[in-house]
């Protein structure tokens, strides 16, 4: 299926649902991260890479060298959004992606992007990480991108995350992260606090939710969920070798790591690594 014929597909088969179709029995955190995105995909990546002083788009970067696509590699792209990674992934080498997100706008963005491409190398689906519409083992690679924090429960998505994973196939990830030394956690703190809402309310109204929603979501995250207990989730999965690279200060955090020959859900005997 070319590209063209996949974003009609889409188009077709999926409207961007205004905040107030948000399913109903959907958890608070769901519903929240459902309405915050309703209205950012005309601009997303234009701001997402301004807001974040163009460091985002390197974060992505350095996401997909660590996933490592291979040439024939099927991989998944988890909350694609409006599919930078996907995009990123195709350009690496010629591997085929599927990406997946919950939210019916981002991915009508995602879709608009590949059919200007007309690359047959892309489908793009609705749907949630928690509970994946693959068999096990479907992917020789998995990326997902600033997904954790909008998830109830971080340790059962990663062992689905990893499910659909070979073994030996590799599992990559990117969020935003607190730096961890004072001087910097102290320039964040004042930029997401004061700099981050200002400039979302130059931008637009949904923006301006995004700057004083970000802040507080990051850093309340990192306070349930510090970086090494994320690392054991992952062991927990059934991934191993898992590597930490802190990114601009602690800006941004990619992780890696390769699904052990484990079934998912056995937790691995693989350490961890700490890049600053």
């Amino acid at each position: 299926m070319s590209a063209g014929k996949l974003a009609c597909q889409i188009a077709s088969t999926m409207s961007s649902p205004a905040p107030s179709d948000v399913d109903p029995i959907a958890s608070p955190r769901k519903r929240q991260a459902l309405e915050l995105f309703h209205g950012l995909p005309s601009r997303y990546d234009a701001l997402s890479a301004a807001f974040s002083f163009w460091q985002d788009p390197r974060w992505r970067r350095a996401l997909v060298s660590a996933a490592a696509p291979e040439p024939g590699d099927r991989v998944l792209d988890v909350a694609t959004g409006t599919g930078m990674v996907a995009a990123e992934l195709l350009s690496r080498c010629e591997c085929s992606v599927v990406g997946i997100d919950q939210s019916a706008a981002m991915l009508s963005a995602a879709s608009a992007r590949f059919a200007s491409r007309e690359d047959s190398r892309v489908e793009l689906l609705e749907g949630q990480a928690e509970a994946l519409p693959f068999a096990d083992a479907s992917f020789d690679a998995l990326t997902f991108t600033y997904l954790l924090r909008y998830v109830d429960d971080p340790p059962s998505t990663m062992r689905e995350l990893a499910r659909v994973v070979r073994p030996g196939g590799r599992v990559a990830s990117l969020e935003f992260g607190v730096p961890p030394l004072a001087p910097a956690r102290a320039a964040w703190r004042l930029y997401t606090a004061v700099g981050l809402p200002t400039l979302g309310r130059m931008a637009s109204r949904e923006w301006a939710e995004v700057g004083r929603f970000l802040g507080p979501s990051i850093r309340g995250f990192y306070e349930r969920h510090p970086v090494q207990r994320i690392v054991g989730y992952w062991l927990q999965a059934g991934l191993e070798d898992v590597q930490v690279r802190r990114m601009s200060l602690g800006g941004g955090i990619v992780m890696h790591a390769r699904k052990g020959a484990a079934s998912a859900g056995a937790p691995s005997a693989g350490g961890s690594a700490l890049e600053v």
